[in-house]
C-alpha cells in the first residue's frame, strides 16, 4: 500500500483510537521506512483492552498521539470499523509481527533488542529467534528488575540500550506499562523503533501456547487465551467485554438522537 493511498486523516477511529488501515505487509515496510531515516520512534499494537486502558487515561491517550501508528492487534477493533465507511482490512497481531520483523532484520542486517520479561522467557525467546534466523543480529537481551524500570534507573538502561544501537527495540513489561515506559524514553535512545509486544516472547519461549490457525482466523484466539489463563484473563476479559457492551450502547443511542 503506497502511503499517500489513504491519507492519515482517513484512518479509522475506533473505540477512541486512531488505527493505521494496515496489512501485516503494509506495517512492516512502513517500520522499514522508519529504521532507514534513523530517527527515534515508535509504534503501538492496540486490542480490545488496551483501548480501554486509553478510555479511562489522558496520559495513555497523549502516548497514543505520540506513536508513529497504532495497529489493530484484536478482532473487535476490526469487526467495529466495519460499523464505518472506514474499515480496516484486518488485524495485525504482535505476536505476528515480531517473527516477521525478524525475518526481514535478518535479510537487510537489522540489529534486534530483546527488552522486559522473566530471564528464563527472555534467554528462551531469543534462543528460538537464533535457531529460527541464525543471521539475525540480537544486539542486547535484558530483563530489568523493578528499581531499574522506574525513572531513577532510566539513565542506566538508556546508556546500555545506546552502547547496544539496536534498530528495533521489543519490548515486553505488559500494558500499559511498557508504552509509558517507551514514551519516557525513546527519544533518548538515537536511532531505534520501539514498540511493547505483549505475550509475543512467552510464545516464542513455548510458555504459551498460541490459539490454533482457524480460531486465530476466526477472532476467537481470546477465548482460547481464557481457557488456558483462566484465573488471569478471565477478569481482564470480562471487564473489556463490559466496556465493549457500553460504548457500543453509546454509540447506538448517540446515532438515534
Amino acid at each position: 500500500m503506497n502511503e499517500s493511498t489513504i491519507h492519515r486523516t482517513d484512518w479509522p477511529h475506533v473505540l477512541g483510537l486512531e488505527l493505521a488501515p494496515y496489512t501485516q505487509g503494509d506495517a512492516v515496510e512502513h517500520i522499514e521506512r522508519l529504521i532507514e531515516q534513523r530517527q527515534p520512534a515508535f509504534f503501538i499494537t492496540a486490542n480490545l483492552h488496551y483501548a480501554k486502558l486509553s478510555h479511562a487515561d489522558d496520559r495513555i491517550r497523549k502516548i497514543n498521539g505520540e506513536a508513529e501508528f497504532l495497529l489493530a492487534d484484536g478482532m473487535p477493533l476490526v469487526w467495529l470499523s466495519r460499523l464505518s465507511r472506514r474499515r480496516l482490512p484486518g488485524r495485525v497481531t504482535g505476536a505476528d509481527l515480531v517473527p516477521r520483523l525478524c525475518q526481514v532484520a535478518e535479510q537487510r542486517g537489522y540489529r534486534v533488542a530483546l527488552f522486559g520479561a522473566l530471564p528464563e522467557i527472555l534467554e528462551k525467546a531469543a534462543a528460538t529467534l537464533q535457531e529460527r534466523h541464525p543471521n539475525l543480529q540480537i544486539v542486547d537481551a535484558y530483563s530489568p528488575d523493578a528499581d531499574e524500570l522506574a525513572e531513577e534507573g532510566d539513565d542506566r538502561i538508556v546508556a546500555r540500550l545506546r552502547l547496544a544501537q539496536p534498530d528495533l527495540l521489543f519490548v515486553a513489561l505488559g500494558q500499559p506499562k511498557g508504552e509509558r515506559w517507551i514514551s519516557r524514553i525513546y527519544q533518548r535512545l538515537g536511532p531505534t523503533v520501539s514498540v511493547q509486544i505483549g505475550a509475543s516472547l512467552d510464545f516464542l519461549a513455548g510458555k504459551v501456547q498460541r490459539a490454533p490457525k482457524w480460531m486465530q482466523r476466526t477472532g476467537l484466539e481470546w477465548t482460547y487465551r481464557i481457557w488456558t489463563e483462566p484465573s488471569r484473563l478471565g477478569p481482564r476479559y470480562f471487564n473489556d467485554l463490559l466496556f465493549l457492551s457500553r460504548q457500543a450502547v453509546s454509540t447506538v443511542f448517540r446515532r438515534r438522537r
